[in-house]
């Protein structure tokens, strides 16, 4: 607003003191003669009086005292140039335009004070010391005067010229105010009009002082903002015919206009908010009583007014949270939560309201879009409060307005809200393409706060919030694969996390359709690659405050193939086993009973493969490139068998009898059942397992039609499904009994239980006593559901038995699969069994398959098969040596160690014309082999080294011979591999040594002190230690001319070589040569009594 400009001398500022202005004030607030102790219970007459005489008090106060004489040239000066009439017939504008003055003055005097004032430095002897106060700087007691002072002006001179539903009634605040109602005339000069924008426009200059405008806005702002929207957005009545006759001119307006957004702008924003909520008002209530009659409802234009200005506060930085503060601090909450926190929080009605309000775009909105785009950023702020009471406020809210603007815009919603809360999960998807400059290995693609953040935000909106609208349940699916793999991860380490995940993912498992859970439990287990997945070059980590992060994996090098690919499966393993524990969370609700039918009918499609999985075209008539497809596919379908297999195992294991939850589901089971046993019957003989899997299945057929289960119509209905099935096996099963009970079970199905055989109530009661082994009464046999439930548990532990019996067959049969896998059933395998030539040759043919787990399982089948002697592979035993050394050069870890033992387990059968081909091959050149396959050749001799045993003399002379000259090879690592050979070899031979030990210790003494590689040197010595280690008490026998030439060796290793490593091989070797020539020279006493017999 304008400046009234009221500046004064400052002569007389310079000696007006600031406490005789407030001496002023309380003389003008004092009660008077009315001999009442308050102001605020006077009738009007006394209240009239009472002002006139304090008014008169403090001009004959100004006139007689000569102290106040300065005093009264500062008001003077103020009053001259004030813009508004300060004389008026009635006494209250009077009173007030006085007390404005006194103000006016209050606030000059003030600012000068403070200009004035040199606080000085600070004495550095005493830094604790508080620094000297402001001389403007106002009392507790002089704040308390100022306040009454501007609670007289705010009631004099602004609330009795509001109009009828502008702000709050007077009458309906205080008995005071009712009365100051009554007194107040309107009709006497100036207009009400002027006399409301004066007090507004006074207040507005004293509010420019910091302290004096926090005691005005702190309790007047309301009624200031009131006043400021009447003078300047009311609209007239009609338009003035002359100049004069305006109340106000159109400046005056405009400059009440921009007053008002400018201290909507200044002020507290939750304040401005909660103001312009109760300026706007509500609908109106009627009410008879006068004590309880509310006030009447604001006029339209103040009520469009108040919603254009609080959509401005909404839409200004922050402004979300001034609403939602505004609000609830109104409804008693407080800045920092307040003793009504929890209260407020639990009032959804509240945060409903909130929730219209942030999710309706205001008109000053160029288009929802641009709405949603400057609001739902804040939205999302309001989760991440650390004070606990506020947070729980702000989260219920920001999880109200969630939902509420899902419902009513659910793809903005999506795109603004649901989309950068997730973020943090699609940046690791296996769909999302990752930045160039963010595949540097190690490099952290979401930090540990942000998914912390991510999964708490998740659980408040959809858990808490608990509304499955289609945009919510949808925007969760992509990233179920991600939240699932985090799951995993918490469940191995401690994470705060953990508990979240596991409520999200058991929430929209609940939520789903079920064919759509069923389609997100394949995706958890591995069965749909499709569903997507943490992205192959990210991994978990763990983090420093207890949560996780996503970090670019370290490349793979060939060392650590082995150890990538132990981690792989073993994180399968783990996975499988995770997704049984969270099963056995949905119980309840039927998904674990229908994703455990899922699995048995899956196992169904296993038997029926497996049939058509054996009729393949011979291998002529197929080229190499489909084979190579063909075992492609036949090693990708054999791995999703062995992963049903095993989700049925751990389902078996995790769930409990009530993984069913209705007839239909125990039905689906049976048929399930007896579906597999039939394929399984369409291409195999008959057989123990077989028969006692049909016995179980109709067994628990015949509980439930014998009474174990009140049946209804219904049920019979879903029963009927399994008649087709009951008839193909009573039309082809060989066992009569079985067929007889499948003809019967039909009949009683087919009647609905109105014709029962005698056979099927010997069924049920069979399968009751299997699973009730104690004999039971038939009385407590009659627990309905839990009975059935139980025999279902039964029949699926004979059901596991029989899958896993019949999986080793299968792997019996397909030798691609490595025969280690099926223990129990091994030593049984070799005894009863020989090979087929077809089965040779395939497996022969996978030794060359470029899949590495299919190859390497083929090597290790034929290393078994060498072991047992089988002969068919005997007899091949050439193609065999050149099978395993060929692929001896193979890179992977897997292949060559398997293709190693085979060669060793083939030389221990023919040493003699194995072993001498190996040697030749260590000894050639790098021309004719590289020295990785040189080296794995030193290993294979190792093994057969051991092997061999004290049989191993035989082969001294060539093996001592190859393994010194391969010590004088060019390469290094061929000398140092030589080296250790020959130290395993000597080990080996104790005695047998003879005049070899000579050649073989001048050859140690060369190397340690001569050849240039570290590791050579090294190497040496350690054979040193090897011998005396491995000979112990013998060495002084065996090395008795040599021994003192190791001992002047080791000792110079000691002083002189420059390795650590070779000093410290050095030093346990004198260790070694001290215990043994202590033990020689000072044997151990043995107390020994000897008994003899006399003749």
């Amino acid at each position: 607003m304008a400046d009234p400009r009221q500046a004064t001398g400052s002569g007389a500022l310079e000696t007006c003191c600031l406490e005789r202005i407030l001496e002023a004030l309380k003389l003008l607030l004092s009660p008077g003669g009315s001999g009442s102790s308050s102001l605020q219970i006077t009738k009007h007459d006394v209240l009239l009086a009472t002002l006139k005489s304090n008014l008169s008090a403090v001009e004959d106060k100004l006139l007689k005292d000569p102290h106040w004489k300065t005093l009264k040239l500062l008001r003077d000066e103020i009053a001259n140039k004030a813009e508004w009439p300060q004389n008026s017939v009635d006494v209250t504008w009077s009173f007030t335009s006085q007390i404005l003055l006194w103000l006016l003055c209050l606030k000059e005097t003030m600012i000068h004070l403070a200009a004035d004032f040199n606080p000085g430095k600070s004495n550095p002897r005493t830094p604790e010391a508080a620094p000297a106060l402001s001389p403007d700087t106002l009392s507790i007691s002089q704040q308390k005067t100022v306040q009454s002072v501007l609670q007289f002006v705010v009631t004099l001179g602004v609330c009795p010229y509001l109009m009828p539903g502008v702000g709050v009634p007077l009458r309906y605040r205080t008995e005071f105010g009712a009365v100051v109602q009554d007194v107040v005339c309107l009709d006497a000069a100036p207009d009400a009009t002027r006399r409301l924008y004066t007090s507004c426009r006074v207040l507005l200059n004293v509010a420019q002082h910091a302290s004096l405008g926090s005691l005005i806005f702190c309790r007047h702002f309301g009624d200031i903002a009131a006043g400021l929207c009447q003078l300047g957005f009311c609209p007239t009545k009609r338009k003035p015919l002359k100049p004069e006759e305006e109340v106000l001119t159109e400046e005056e307006r405009a400059l009440s206009r921009e007053a008002l957004r400018d201290i909507l702008n200044q002020i507290y924003q939750p304040l401005a908010v909660r103001e312009l909520l109760t300026l706007q008002g509500g609908p109106p209530q009627a009410c008879t009583d006068v004590k309880t009659q509310v006030r009447s409802q604001a006029p339209a234009w103040l009520r469009r007014l108040c919603g254009q200005l609080l959509s401005e506060r909404l839409m200004r930085p922050s402004g979300v949270q001034a609403v939602v503060r505004g609000i609830l601090e109104g409804a008693g909450a407080g800045a920092a939560g307040g003793h009504d926190a929890e209260a407020t929080a639990a009032d959804w009605k509240k945060c409903d309201l909130i929730a219209k309000i942030l999710a309706s775009c205001p008109q000053q909105s160029l288009s929802p879009e641009d709405y949603y785009r400057d609001i739902c950023p804040q939205i999302l702020d309001l989760f991440h409060f650390q004070d606990k009471l506020t947070a729980r406020q702000f989260q219920r809210v920001a999880t109200t307005t969630f939902i509420t603007m899902s419902r009513e815009r659910p793809q903005l919603a999506a795109k603004y809200l649901l989309q950068p809360m997730l973020a943090p999960l699609h940046r690791c998807l296996n769909t999302a393409e990752i930045p160039e400059s963010d595949m540097v290995p190690g490099t952290i693609l979401v930090t540990e706060e942000e998914l912390s953040r991510c999964i708490e935000d998740v659980f408040k909106v959809y858990v808490v919030g608990n509304e499955p609208s289609a945009v919510l349940v949808d925007s969760l699916l992509p990233v179920l694969g991600v939240l699932f793999s985090l799951y995993c991860f918490t469940r191995q380490s401690v994470s705060h996390i953990r508990s979240l995940c596991e409520e999200i993912l058991l929430w929209i498992l609940g939520k789903l359709e079920r064919k759509k859970a069923i389609a997100s439990l394949k995706g958890f287990a591995g069965l749909d690659k499709s569903m997507p997945s943490l992205h192959s070059l990210c991994h978990f980590r763990a983090a420093t405050q207890g949560g996780v992060m996503v970090a670019i994996k370290e490349p793979i090098c060939d060392e650590d193939e082995d150890e990538a690919l132990y981690q792989k499966v073993s994180s399968e393993q783990w996975q499988v086993e995770h997704l049984g524990d969270l099963l056995s969370l949905c119980q309840e609700c039927g998904l674990a009973g229908d994703f455990f039918i899922f699995c048995l009918k899956e196992l169904t499609h296993v038997a029926e493969e497996n049939e058509a999985e054996f009729k393949m075209k011979p291998f002529s008539s197929k080229s190499l490139l489909e084979l190579a497809q063909h075992h492609t596919l036949l090693v990708e379908g054999r791995e999703q068998k062995l992963l049903v297999l095993q989700l049925v195992a751990v389902l078996c294991e995790r769930m409990s009898e009530q993984i069913f939850t209705n007839i239909a589901q125990v039905v689906d089971f049976v048929a399930a059942t007896l579906q597999r046993a039939c394929a399984s019957l369409a291409h195999q003989a008959e057989s123990t397992v077989e028969s006692q899997t049909l016995s179980m299945s109709m067994g628990l057929v015949a509980v439930m039609l014998g009474g174990a289960v009140q049946l209804k119509s219904t049920d019979f209905a879903v029963l009927k499904q399994l008649l087709p099935l009951l008839e193909k096996v009573s039309n082809t099963y060989p066992d009569p009994v079985i067929q007889e009970l499948a003809v019967d079970l039909r009949i009683t199905i087919s009647t609905h239980g109105a014709f029962s055989t005698e056979a099927v109530s010997v069924a049920a009661q069979s399968t009751l006593n299997k699973n009730d082994p104690e004999g039971k009464t038939e009385g407590q046999r009659q627990t309905s559901h839990e009975r059935s439930t139980g025999v279902s548990r039964s029949h699926l532990e004979q059901q596991q038995s029989h899958e896993k019996s019949n999986q080793t067959g299968l792997k019996s049969n397909t030798p691609l699969i490595p025969q280690e896998v099926s223990e129990p059933n091994a030593t049984t395998n070799q005894k009863s069994r020989n090979i087929t030539t077809e089965q040779l040759q395939e497996v022969l043919l996978s030794a060359y398959d470029p899949q590495i787990p299919t190859r390497a399982a083929a090597l290790r089948t034929l290393s078994r098969w060498i072991e047992q002697r089988e002969a068919e592979a005997l007899e091949m035993q050439e193609k065999l040596l050149k099978i395993f050394l060929e692929n001896l050069e193979h890179e992977d870890t897997f292949v060559y160690l398997s293709a190693i033992q085979g060669v060793a387990l083939l030389s221990d059968a023919y040493p003699e014309k194995i072993l001498l081909g190996l040697l030749t091959q260590y000894d050639s050149g790098k021309d004719k082999h590289t020295p990785e396959t040189r080296m794995k050749v030193g290993e294979v001799l190792m093994r057969i080294v051991r092997a061999l045993g004290d049989m191993v003399s035989k082969y001294r002379e060539p093996l001592i011979h190859t393994f010194l000259r391969g010590v004088r090879d060019p390469d290094s690592a061929h000398r140092a591999s030589s080296l250790s050979n020959l130290g395993e070899l000597c080990q080996r031979l104790d005695f047998l040594l003879g005049s070899v030990v000579h050649e073989v210790t001048a050859c140690l003494i060369a190397l340690a002190k001569t050849d240039p590689e570290v590791q050579v040197r090294r190497a040496a010595v350690h054979v040193i230690v090897l011998l005396l280690r491995g000979l112990s008490q013998k060495a002084t026998e065996v090395l008795r001319d040599v021994l003192k030439d190791l001992y002047h060796l080791l000792k110079h290793v000691v002083h002189l070589e420059p390795d650590d490593v070779a000093k410290l091989h050095a030093q346990l070797a004198l260790e070694e040569l001290d215990e043994i020539m202590r033990n020689f020279l000072f044997p151990p006493q043995k107390l020994e009594k000897k008994i003899v017999v006399l003749p």
